[in-house]
């Protein structure tokens, strides 16, 4: 029987006590043995859940409990969630995370506390919630060169974008809407400012290019000033705005980038609609590989969480080569409106694409015509 600890009962921790409970089969069969948990640390009591009985309101039980050879992060935000992760490590326990904001912050330090004490450290559900893109990129991937990583990675903007474009509701109206569908917290800023995004593609990134910035130091731009003219316009030369992530090798070194995009209509990103995410994986020998699914929710999280867990248990061991992150700051990335690309500028009847431009040669067009905004084109 292997033991394991949770931490955070909110809703993608109760949602790992839920996968676990209801594929135990799966899990006997696959393991020969079953998973257990032992503990759930939170600062609630849970007297009328099945597992309330397990909760504890002190890590230390946890910690100092040698029957427990896993702990799953479920906390959000930086601390406690990194100081209890540390520990854990150093303890010899081997910790998955869905905690995106502290393996963005804390990567490089978790990952070598684990491989220091010869345990894991994984983290697939911290992007794309239930979507398997971490796990390839780590492992059959990591032969490749990757190229470009382009994605929706956040579902608040992308269902805000989707019904402004489809029921023609403005920004406001499309967020409100959000936030009642329970898409968006009632404090949206890191959403629709793209903070989340960014915490993602940082991730990303640093498994397939081996460096990690903090996501302060990236290019950031919200979808806050996307006009539903904006997008009709988009509409009009065949094609849609989402807030892309990407990151790339260009020739003057990194780039990193979260901003709204013109998407072409022939890129299977512009279908991509409502709370989805999609991830665009390109390298030198594969092409083009897309990983499609639901971004976020309670059990499509849990269920990355889960197959972590597994993996570990099973002896599947990442491929820690690619799990090796220098760390950069601001000035050695490449300045993103240095780089020469496909423009979009949104002036109703006057909306055109201009080819090859620098972001102030765009702008600058853009105010003799009159245009709106000025959106980058998704190549």
């Amino acid at each position: 029987m292997h033991q394991i600890a949770i931490l955070g009962f909110g809703t993608v921790g109760s949602g790992v006590a839920e996968a676990i409970s209801c594929d135990q089969n799966r899990i006997q069969a696959a393991l020969g043995t079953e998973i257990c948990i032992k503990y759930i640390l939170d600062l609630r009591e849970f007297p009328d859940h099945p597992l309330g009985r397990l909760v504890t309101h002190d890590f230390n039980d946890i910690l100092n409990d040698p029957e427990v050879e896993l702990v799953a992060e479920t906390m959000g935000g930086s601390h406690p969630a990194y100081d209890f992760s540390l520990a854990c490590l150093k303890a010899g326990k081997s910790v998955v995370t869905s905690n995106k904001e502290v393996v963005a912050s804390f990567g490089p330090e978790l990952l070598e506390a684990a491989r220091q004490n010869n345990v894991s450290y994984l983290f697939e559900a911290s992007v794309g919630g239930g979507i398997p893109v971490i796990r390839p990129l780590i492992n059959e991937l990591s032969v490749h060169q990757v190229q470009r990583i382009s994605g929706i990675l956040n579902g608040t903007t992308n269902y805000i974008l989707t019904s402004m474009q489809s029921h023609g509701k403005d920004f406001d109206s499309a967020l409100s809407e959000a936030q009642k569908m329970g898409y968006a917290e009632a404090n949206p800023s890191a959403d629709v400012e793209g903070l989340d995004a960014a915490r993602k593609i940082v991730i990303l990134a640093a498994i397939a290019y081996g460096r990690l910035v903090s996501p302060k130091d990236i290019f950031c731009e919200g979808i806050t000033q996307v006009k539903l003219a904006d997008l009709k316009a988009a509409e009009s030369l065949g094609g849609t705005i989402k807030l892309i992530a990407t990151a790339r090798q260009t020739e003057q070194g990194l780039l990193l980038l979260v901003a709204p995009h013109f998407v072409p209509n022939h890129s299977l990103l512009s279908h991509v609609e409502d709370v989805f995410n999609a991830v665009s994986v390109r390298t030198d020998v594969l092409g083009e590989a897309m990983f499609y699914g639901a971004g976020a929710g309670k059990l499509p999280t849990a269920s990355a969480v889960e197959a972590d867990i597994l993996d570990i248990f099973g002896g599947r061991k990442a491929n820690q080569a690619a799990l090796v992150w220098e760390r950069i700051g601001r000035s050695e990335l490449t300045d993103p409106d240095s780089i020469r690309c496909s423009w979009f500028l949104s002036a109703g009847e006057k909306s055109c694409i201009l080819i090859d431009k620098t972001r102030e040669e765009a702008v600058t067009y853009g105010k003799s015509i009159q245009s709106g905004a000025c959106f980058r084109v998704l190549d």
